[in-house]
């Protein structure tokens, strides 16, 4: 690659390693192999208890874990203009050429955004959740995303179905949006050496246990999976506020040696849990794209899982069996989950997720809406004002027409 088409990123996010999720692991994967690339990349979020200052990762990933404690679900404090020396210290210091924000609900990347446009920086965003339109936190959100989106170059989403949401919520061009979805690492993620016995079928949960997660439709489903087949057992990795009602169900129903909680589970211990069961269960209520389903299915699991967001897009109809978000229509997707389960050869499903995702072919994919960005064309202080109006007036309209 030709010295003139390197490009000196800064991702911002408040989201990121030590923690694990969805917008952790992509930015750091996508970080590793746009380094390899040839590009320079630098990760900005906030201090981790005392992981503070300039810290250095696998392949010379530099992150400046600003001074910024978490104020709200590890989210810094709305300041405006109290991050702006640091971003511009940042900025100037490692001579980036473009800013990119992940996850609408950083204040980080929102205000990392805002100063990087007013110092005349071209930026990108990548969008990873689903939001709503109606209750009161979704349309705080919307107005302040679409302000920060205004003047973005370009856009991210990681599936079509958060394309639609946020050009909906922003009020972004849909040109300007592109969806490059999520990767997993298969060479992490394999299937068990031996395959499992198939006398006793294990189904595993991964994830989060709170509502937005579904674990209110694990309490009614996990026991009537159990009556029907007594040779079901369920592994729940996972922690949060709903995990007392999963304790309480389990005591309820008698069911303490077919229902195992292991309570939060390190992301390095995943494959050795998942890798001990034949089903992958995701219950999620809301989700653009699930990478736990990815994982899944790189170690050989077939996943049983709620058709919301954008789970339709991610794995082929032969690898997954989708139902509604209602306990009966998944307990009847369990049913026929386990009746296919033989067919299932955990190798060959594995083979094909290493053909289907990669995170060098995503930031590949990257590299070419980053190649976009710095074409477009700098605005001047009253086109950007000008645009702002515009997009405030467009959204609190469509909220009016949706509120009558």
């Amino acid at each position: 690659m030709g010295e003139w088409k390197r490009h000196r990123i800064l991702m911002v996010s408040d989201f990121f390693y030590p923690n694990f999720g969805g917008v952790e692991n992509h930015i750091y994967y996508l970080s590793q192999c746009l380094l390899k690339l040839g590009h320079k990349v630098v990760v900005m979020t906030h201090a981790y208890n005392n992981r503070s200052g300039v810290r250095y990762m696998t392949g010379g990933l530099k992150v400046y874990y600003v001074p910024w404690k978490p104020f709200l679900m590890q989210n810094t404090f709305p300041t405006f203009y109290g991050t702006l020396p640091i971003v511009r210290t940042i900025l100037i210091r490692e001579k980036i050429s473009l800013v990119h924000g992940h996850q609408a609900f950083s204040t980080l990347c929102h205000e990392a955004l805002m100063h990087a446009r007013t110092m005349g920086y071209k930026v990108v965003f990548t969008d990873h959740s689903l939001y709503g339109f109606a209750d009161a936190g979704s349309i705080h959100m919307n107005k302040v995303l679409q302000f920060t989106l205004a003047e973005v170059s370009q856009a991210i989403c990681v599936s079509h179905t958060s394309k639609e949401n946020t050009v909906l919520r922003s009020g972004l061009p849909p040109e300007k949006v592109f969806v490059i979805p999520n990767a997993v690492d298969t060479a992490m993620f394999k299937p068990a050496p031996e395959r499992l016995s198939s006398h006793e079928i294990v189904i595993v949960v991964i994830s989060r246990l709170v509502y937005r997660k579904g674990a209110d439709l694990l309490v009614e489903v996990i026991p009537e999976v159990c009556r029907l087949y007594p040779n079901v057992r369920f592994i729940v990795g996972g922690d949060g506020p709903k995990r007392v009602r999963l304790e309480e169900m389990r005591e309820k129903h008698s069911l303490q040696d077919r229902v195992e909680m292991l309570g939060a589970v390190q992301h390095s211990q995943v494959r050795s849990v998942l890798i001990t069961g034949h089903i992958f269960l995701n219950s999620s209520l809301t989700e653009a794209f699930c990478i736990a389903i990815l994982e899944a299915a790189s170690c050989g699991l077939l996943t049983v899982s709620t058709r919301v967001g954008g789970v339709p897009e991610v794995l082929p109809d032969d690898m997954i069996v989708l139902a509604k978000p209602d306990p009966s229509d998944m307990v009847q997707a369990i049913k026929k989950a386990i009746s296919i389960l033989p067919k299932i050869d955990p190798q060959e499903m594995h083979n094909r997720m290493k053909e289907l995702y990669n995170w060098h072919d995503v930031a590949k994919r990257t590299e070419i809406v980053y190649d976009r960005a710095l074409k477009c064309s700098n605005q001047n202080l009253l086109q950007r004002l000008s645009r702002c109006a515009t997009q405030s007036l467009r959204l609190n309209c469509m909220l009016v027409q949706m509120w009558l």
